[in-house]
């Protein structure tokens, strides 16, 4: 089971941090990434990292996002920095072997949404 939590709205230039939390004791072992979307678009990979705790970003969240993960606690996070009204959209965390593969887990995804 995988579940995301800290969404929210924010005003432009703010921060927020969304956590994802999965069970099971090979959290360790598994690739985590990020995806976002948003009404009529599909869902898009923004910040991933692997077991060995390498991580890759889209380029519309380089420099701004920070993925990173604490292995003792099973939870990943999405540190998100000089937030932008685009980057509204639902979050999902994905956990598996193969990000985004039939066997990887979904959460639920969680809101955010920055607007003034």
């Amino acid at each position: 089971q995988v579940v995301e939590s800290g969404g929210g709205l924010v005003q432009p230039g703010e921060s927020l941090r969304l956590s994802c939390t999965t069970s099971g004791n090979i959290f360790s072992t598994l690739a985590l990434g990020w995806y976002r979307q948003t009404l009529g678009n599909q869902r898009e990979l923004i910040a991933s990292i692997t077991s060995g705790h390498k991580s890759n970003y889209a380029d519309s969240v380089k420099g701004r996002f920070t993925i990173f993960r604490d292995d003792t606690k099973n939870t990943m996070y999405l540190q998100m920095n000089r937030l932008k009204p685009e980057d509204t959209a639902t979050y999902y965390c994905n956990a598996g072997f193969l990000l985004g593969s039939e066997t990887s887990s979904w959460g639920q995804g969680t809101q955010v949404t920055v607007s003034s």
